[in-house]
């Protein structure tokens, strides 16, 4: 029996795609998927570059959700990540990727396990995949992507970067 796929909203996306870590998707889960509404919120800017970082990606998968009406159920977050969980519900998803406040507390809310770029790169390198997160998170606050002080302080905790 295959292995429950992996969905990714857009930001954790255009995240690891700011920090060149697009592979790290296909390290740590082989394969992602992301419905069309994604893949078109990470084309909407800088559209180009982005379709050939995709390209390159063949472990992030575009699939087309089999009842689109779905999206409908989830009106309480924005078209992304209606698609996520829609696409989520289809498939079974062991794990979604999502970094909106508001989505994380959706998805609790309907008992979808999820994690966050900032998990992603914790998980990394737990897994030895990445030697440290502190330059990562670095370069996020650096293009404007909001953190939270505590969020960084328990994450340098949890990966041993503490000063």
């Amino acid at each position: 029996m295959p292995e429950k796929p992996v969905i990714s909203n857009t930001s954790p996306l255009v995240a690891l795609w700011m920090l060149n870590l697009l592979p790290l998707l296909q390290e740590l889960y082989t394969e992602v998927l992301i419905p069309e509404e994604v893949r078109d919120e990470f084309f909407a800017t800088e559209s180009e570059t982005r379709a050939a970082a995709l390209k390159s990606a063949p472990w992030i998968r575009t699939v087309h959700l089999r009842n689109p009406a779905n999206i409908a159920t989830h009106g309480e977050v924005d078209i992304g990540e209606a698609a996520v969980f829609a696409l989520a519900e289809e498939r079974e998803a062991r794990l979604v990727i999502l970094d909106d406040r508001g989505a994380r507390r959706y998805a609790t809310r309907i008992g979808l396990p999820f994690t966050g770029t900032v998990g992603l790169l914790l998980e990394a390198k737990e897994r030895g995949v990445i030697e440290a997160v502190t330059p990562f998170l670095d370069i996020l606050l650096a293009n404007g992507v909001h953190l939270s002080p505590s969020l960084i302080s328990d994450v340098l905790q949890q990966a041993g970067e503490t000063p």
